[in-house]
């Protein structure tokens, strides 16, 4: 079974492409906290890149930013490619299947992280050669009334 739940914040904001059939993927880094402390007294965090597909790559484009806070419920992932030198890189990502949104930046109190061991050297994201997943539907959008108020009233009630 390959399966992941993270919660984190977002390093950077969502980076949104499309493949040569049109169809969108995002990607971006998650910053998830470490259950422990260091020796120091202070929390660590792990940087993880998230790739995410379709109609939801959109919307975590559209309604992401650095600092926001989400769960991502997805899938390990590793591929490889050759680097300027000809060497093989090999990635590690998670796939994302669900992308819910916590929080923005403005409502973390004080989740300092250490950025110490943030990777730093850029992912390059060719998605053309890459098979699209399959078995996730993420073609409704669940943000389509986002903004618009909703009117309810007593008189509707069936009792």
């Amino acid at each position: 079974m390959n399966k992941v739940v993270l919660i984190g914040r977002l390093t950077r904001d969502p980076e949104l492409r499309y493949t040569g059939s049109n169809t969108p993927v995002a990607t971006f880094s998650l910053a998830v906290n470490r259950n422990f402390q260091n020796q120091n007294g202070e929390r660590e965090a792990d940087f993880i890149n998230i790739v995410v597909w379709r109609k939801q790559a959109e919307n975590v484009k559209n309604f992401l930013t650095q600092g926001s806070q989400v769960a991502v419920e997805g899938r390990i992932q590793t591929r490889t490619y050759d680097d300027q030198n000809g060497q093989k890189r090999y990635i590690t990502e998670v796939v994302a299947d669900n992308v819910e949104f916590l929080g923005s930046k403005s409502s973390n109190n004080s989740n300092n992280t250490s950025g110490s061991n943030k990777n730093t050297e850029p992912t390059p994201y060719d998605f053309g050669d890459m098979p699209e997943p399959k078995g996730t539907d993420v073609d409704s959008n669940p943000f389509a009334d986002f903004g618009s108020s909703i009117e309810i009233s007593d008189d509707e009630l069936p009792f």
